[in-house]
Parts: structure tokens; sequence; C-alpha cells
């Protein structure tokens, strides 16, 4: 998955493609965060975004019951994952995780772009249940990988939430992203040092 952001500003700095659809959530990065999915709109913008349909797809297609299920699909992943950090297991969010993985992803196809360079596009028009499939096949592959599972960690911010995948060295990764949740607690150690001077 690239990093990088869209017109919305979209972070894809997780490491998996289902961590980034936790992240678009509320519960994901703590006081002060809004609902990203809150229209087809911005869940077509997410969708290309995060690389799962190719840009300049037709998307035409989405709408509220798309949203619906894939916010249904990131509380069962948050649930999950949250669950299995904890060392607990989640058997009704796994079920259904389960479910959606099992339904057949959109195929691929390379085609002919700009200057004749070959491109991704899908083979069919993308439907939800198929793209759904895909983040939900990458739940299941992140979480029955021993080594990907160890690097599994939820963000030390101050109000933040947010899981990630650490492949560091060392894995002493402690921030979603050191660009935002180690910045502020930069910032924060800095600011209380200057005020500890008399």
């Amino acid at each position: 998955m690239a990093a990088g952001t869209s017109s919305y500003g979209w972070r894809f700095d997780a490491g998996r493609i289902c961590l980034d659809l936790v992240a678009t959530g509320t519960g994901s990065s703590g006081a002060g965060a809004c609902e990203q999915l809150d229209r087809p709109a911005r869940l077509a913008d997410w969708l290309v975004a995060s690389g799962l349909v190719p840009k300049g797809t037709p998307l035409t297609a989405v709408d509220d019951t798309w949203i619906a299920r894939f916010r249904e699909l990131r509380a069962g992943i948050d649930l999950l994952v949250t669950a299995e950090l904890a060392g607990r297991g989640d058997d009704g969010a796994l079920d259904r995780i389960n479910a959606l993985a099992a339904v057949p992803t959109p195929g691929l196809r390379a085609v002919r772009g700009k200057g004749g360079v070959l491109v991704r596009a899908l083979s069919a028009g993308p439907g939800c249940d198929g793209l759904l499939a895909v983040v939900a096949r990458d739940a299941v592959d992140l979480l029955t990988d021993p080594a990907a599972r160890e690097g599994l960690r939820r963000c030390e911010g101050d109000a933040c939430r947010r899981l990630y995948l650490d492949t560091s060295r060392g894995r002493r990764r402690r921030w979603c992203s050191s660009e935002v949740c180690g910045n502020r607690e930069r910032v924060a150690r800095h600011r209380r040092r200057v005020k500890a001077v008399p």
C-alpha cells in the first residue's frame, strides 16, 4: 500500500488496507475524530485512494448501503484485532469477516493507458461484495500470519487508538505516525520541559 493522501487527506500508514479502513472511523483517532466514511462520494474516494479500485474506475453504484456495509466490516475488524491483541478473541467478528472473505474478489487485468504504458483495470465493474472481500481477506491474512500478528500495535499517542503494523527494525515504533502522533508527543514533551524550567 502506497503512503499518501487524496483530496480528502486520507492516511495510509497503518501498513495494511484492513487497518487503514479501521482508521476511517471515529473510534480510531481519539478525541475530536469524525466519521470519514460519511457519504457515498467519500467512500468512493477512499476506494480509489486506498488502491482497492484503479483511478478512473466508475463508482456510480456506491450508495448508503455500501457505506453501511464498509462501516460494519470496519467495526468487525476493529473488534477482532482489539480482542486478538488482548489475547481473548471474538468469534462473532471472526465469523462475519470469514463470511465476507469467502466471496470472490474483483478480477484485474492490464490495459494500455496514456502513452501505451500498462495500467491496472478491473475486469468488470466493482461490486460491494467483492471489494469487501478484498479487505476481509487482508484481515484474515494479517491475523493468520504469525510474523505480521507479532507486529500489530495500538498507537501510544495521547487520545489516539489507531491500529498499525510495526515493521520497523527492532519493532520499536510507538506511534501510528511519527509525523502526526509522534510529533504531537514531541511537542508536548518540549512544552513540559519549558514549563518545568524556573
